[in-house]
């Protein structure tokens, strides 16, 4: 099993709200591999950067991604998160 992956934590949750708006904090855990707690922390942080938007709906959470947001790195700032998310979706097929 390989020892890293090329995204971190927070970009495969931004990737499974955005491929899935209503799944939920646990099927993100299992998922990504690390605790509810920490899902909600990065959920938390994206909020307050305005990566993504929560709706409450219920019992659930909505997640909308917001896709003319640009990455923070400078190697690659010039890339909106919709261009990383295209590309997500088109290995999803």
């Amino acid at each position: 099993m390989a020892t890293w992956t090329f995204f971190t934590n927070y970009g495969h949750i931004l990737f499974m709200v955005a491929l899935n708006p209503d799944i939920s904090v646990k099927e993100m855990a299992i998922s990504v591999g690390i605790t509810e707690r920490a899902i909600l922390r990065i959920i938390s942080e994206l909020v307050k950067d305005k990566f993504i938007k929560i709706e409450k709906l219920g019992r659930r959470n909505t997640y909308t991604v917001n896709l003319d947001k640009h990455l923070r790195h400078d190697v690659e700032k010039n890339c909106k998160i919709e261009d990383i998310i295209k590309l997500i979706q088109k290995t999803k097929k």
